[in-house]
């Protein structure tokens, strides 16, 4: 008889780590995978033999860990996310696994350049900003805690896109990332699961006389899964990041294709695998709009088929699905997985009503992002129903039943129903799916602690009273293995020398760098990392775009995605009232770089004309001999993981600027407080716990707080009073709207202007004074660079609780259910 080749026990050779293990491997691969011999070698195909000698050892690992969770049966955590920032792998998984240091030591004896080679990968164009980047130190710290940890999402084949700037101005290119291949990824060609859209439903009695629902006639695309393999830190532990691209159930018509009608022959295949093509379509068109939820569906689909599928392998009670898996919902593009889950539990495996909701409420928790209600996800229920039948049935059966309830506790209060309601029927009726998010959870998390407060009193105040201790707070964070030891490897050294290298799996231990602060001999050390990071920077911004700038200047920098929330617009009034006051002689300006970076949505007109304000800025400032020294603009195109990498180590100065209220958390803050930034912000998001944690007298703080801000908003705010009394600003509005900075086009900025003066709803105007009061004390400080960088010590000493492994423990405790010890 025929042996079953799953019975084999199939021993490889591990492979070694030491340099003649990794030279005999990285021959191996640049022969055999790649193809050359170093005489024919290029850059990039080095490249890709380093990574194939990287992968290997990760492979190892990662089949281990696997088997591990098959034989412990244990809890799996499934991280559903429609971004993944993970950013280059080569470094990281060789820091990972411990073995950097013998990589550049033998790619020295061969004359390659580790520093040259990395540049050679592309960033993943797996997501757009701080959510997709959340995601990828989220990973990150599960394989570092060892918790069995999964991230699913979508293997987009363009991402979101490239920006380039022409004539100032935004111009989106596609992200063919994978142009060169990607060699961390492993196809999976026979994990393949259908996913259906359109059709309708057939309702029928079952054998026992219940209620069933088929759902027929519908359209069909395949999602054929990639994996990607995530270390954990110093503990062999691999998780798995699986990825869904869209396939088409045949790849053309034969018939039409004999005909030569072979444009109409392939049209099919790419209709259905366009749903894979590109992160976040414009969705301010109706086929826009269609897409982003077929996006939404498939990828949750898809998982949800995969976790089903590996649970039937070893269980067959479908009541013990909560204990075995837990789902976090990261913000409400996955919320569809929620109707989708209750489909597949009652249609396909035949359990009642009842129980499949009492399940899938105990695996679903969901991380709210967002409290202003245009960022609030909604779908019309026309284009919902359309797309998915089945499950418009399911949301309108779980409103009857949620709504049932409410109705029970608040009898006669039809305010409460129709303000609860996952259906919304305000203008046309819509899915309001933080609603959905909220019902369909066990627990939802804000992401930090003035967000969560504002969660519970003002847009979800209902639920909290409806369903008490629900909503919980777990304050964002980041992995300090990517965001000080790799991008920071000249203050990681001077930190290691100091006190050892354990803060890397543990951050408190940066406190130990408290009573380093008032070293003098430390802080020259700390301050000429901090320059020598300033003057690659230079070079890095010298390339790119052709502009020198003075590493001796204060770096000022605001890295996010351009958004009127975020206030970059804020930021360029300070940059044009300085430039007023070194025009008009005002004496002893602090030389500054003001750096800009981020991307706007491709839909966001306000967004791209303030990214094309910036760059008009920029030209008539940087090319101004009369400022010159002082002051220079920089928006620097294409920011992604790698260039943040670039820039967060260089700042002397952090912009956490928002409206309070608006910013959910922010992890930038973050990143550039743990780099030695001082953060110059509003009582915000995770701003006021860095306050916390630092010191106020650390940190320069302006502005309303979030209780001022509704306070302005609701006694009548009327923001040409401050464009009237405060003559800087009316100067630097007047330039702006009148074409000083545009002069081939002088009414340009006339309606950002105008819509300053006439609405300002993220509160600029107000907030100017005190901003422009904040700017001059910033300039005070960082006159004395001694003291300067006693607050940046003390900044970097007190981020320990900012770490994504105290963040991934508390989920572990509070919302997943596994009562680990927290990360200390």
């Amino acid at each position: 008889m025929k042996k079953d080749p799953k019975s084999v026990v199939f021993h490889y050779e591990r492979q070694g780590c030491d340099s003649a293990a990794l030279r005999r491997s990285l021959a191996n691969r640049l022969t055999y995978i790649v193809g050359k011999d170093p005489i024919t070698a290029t850059d990039r195909d080095w490249f890709h033999a380093l990574a194939f000698v990287v992968r290997d050892r990760l492979a190892e690992r990662w089949m281990e860990t696997m088997r591990s969770y098959y034989r412990d049966d244990a809890k799996r955590i499934y991280y559903f996310s429609l971004e993944f920032l993970i950013g280059r792998m080569l470094v990281n998984g060789m820091s990972n696994l411990g073995f950097i240091e013998e990589c550049r030591q033998l790619l020295d004896e061969l004359g390659l350049d580790l520093d040259l080679l990395r540049e050679m990968e592309p960033d993943a164009a797996l997501g757009n900003g701080g959510l997709g980047r959340l995601a990828a130190c989220f990973l990150d710290s599960m394989a570092t805690l060892g918790l069995h940890g999964y991230g699913y999402g979508i293997r987009y084949e363009y991402g979101m896109f490239n920006q380039s700037i022409f004539n100032g101005e935004q111009v989106e290119h596609p992200d063919n990332w994978l142009r060169y291949g990607n060699p961390w990824e492993f196809s999976r060609p026979e994990v393949i699961y259908p996913v259906k859209f359109f059709g309708k439903v057939m309702e029928y009695a079952d054998e026992e006389g219940q209620r069933s629902h088929h759902w027929v006639d519908a359209e069909e695309v395949m999602a054929m899964a990639f994996d990607t393999p995530i270390p954990g830190r110093g503990n062999d532990v691999v998780n798995n990041l699986r990825l869904w691209s869209a396939k088409a159930p045949h790849d053309f018509n034969l018939h039409l294709f004999n005909q030569g009608n072979y444009i109409q022959a392939v049209e099919d295949k790419n209709a259905s695998e366009n749903l894979s093509k590109v992160l976040y379509p414009d969705d301010t068109t109706s086929m826009g709009k269609e897409l982003r939820l077929k996006q939404q569906y498939f990828f949750v689909s898809s998982s949800l088929q995969d976790i089903l599928h590996r649970f039937l392998r070893y269980h067959t009670n479908f009541s013990e699905l909560p204990e075995k898996i837990a789902i976090q919902l990261n913000d409400t593009h996955p919320a569809v997985a929620i109707p989708e889950l209750m489909r597949l539990l009652t249609d396909v495996h035949g359990q009642n009503w009842d129980d499949a909701w009492n399940i899938t409420r105990h695996i679903f928790s969901y991380t709210n992002h967002t409290l202003m209600p245009e960022a609030l996800e909604t779908w019309p229920v026309r284009l919902f129903e359309r797309i998915l039948p089945r499950h418009m049935q399911i949301i309108f059966d779980i409103n009857f039943h949620f709504l049932k309830d409410v109705m029970h506790r608040y009898p006669g209060d039809h305010d409460v129903l129709r303000r609860m309601s996952i259906i919304g029927e305000e203008g046309e009726r819509h899915v309001r799916m933080a609603h959905l998010a909220i019902v369909g959870s066990h627990r939802v998390n804000g992401v930090s602690g003035i967000h969560t407060q504002l969660m519970k009193q003002s847009i979800f105040f209902d639920f909290d009273q409806f369903f008490p201790g629900r909503i919980i707070n777990i304050t964002n964070g980041v992995t300090p293995r990517l965001w000080l030891e790799q991008a920071n490897p000249r203050l990681s050294h001077l930190i290691s020398s100091h006190i050892g290298d354990s803060w890397i799996r543990d951050l408190t231990q940066l406190k130990k760098l408290v009573p380093l602060a008032d070293n003098a001999t430390f802080r020259k050390k700390f301050i000429a990392a901090k320059h020598a990071n300033k003057k690659q920077l230079a070079a890095l911004v010298a390339s790119r775009i052709g502009l020198e700038i003075n590493p001796d200047s204060m770096f000022d920098v605001q890295i996010k995605r351009i958004h009127e929330y975020k206030r970059q617009l804020l930021n360029v009034l300070h940059v044009v009232t300085r430039y007023n006051r070194i025009r008009h002689g005002v004496q002893d300006i602090v030389p500054r770089t003001v750096i800009f970076g981020g991307k706007a949505a491709p839909g966001y007109a306000v967004a791209k004309h303030i990214i094309h304000l910036i760059n008009d800025i920029a030209d008539i400032v940087n090319n101004d001999p009369a400022v010159h020294p002082l002051l220079k603009v920089v928006f620097i195109p294409n920011y992604d993981v790698s260039t943040a990498l670039r820039i967060i180590p260089a700042a002397d100065l952090s912009e956490q600027i928002s409206t309070a209220g608006t910013e959910a958390s922010g992890t930038g803050n973050m990143k550039l407080a743990m780099n030695g930034a001082l953060t110059l912000g509003t009582l915000d998001g995770a701003n006021i716990e860095i306050r916390e944690a630092v010191g106020e007298e650390n940190m320069f703080i302006f502005g309303l707080d979030a209780s001022g801000v509704e306070h302005c908003r609701s006694s009548g705010y009327r923001p040409a009073e401050h464009y009237h009394a405060q003559a800087e600003l009316k100067e630097a509005l007047d330039m702006i709207a009148e074409g000083f900075f545009s002069s081939e086009s002088p009414h340009r900025y006339r309606s950002l202007v105008e819509n300053l003066l006439q609405h300002d709803h993220y509160l600029l105007l107000a907030d100017y004074a005190s901003y422009i009061s904040a700017q001059e004390t910033v300039d005070a400080h960082f006159r004395d660079p001694d003291s300067w960088a006693r607050k940046a010590i003390l900044n970097v000493a007190h981020m320990g609780r900012f770490s994504s492994d105290r963040t991934i423990s508390q989920y572990a405790n509070d919302i997943w259910g596994l009562h680990r010890a927290p990360a200390s």
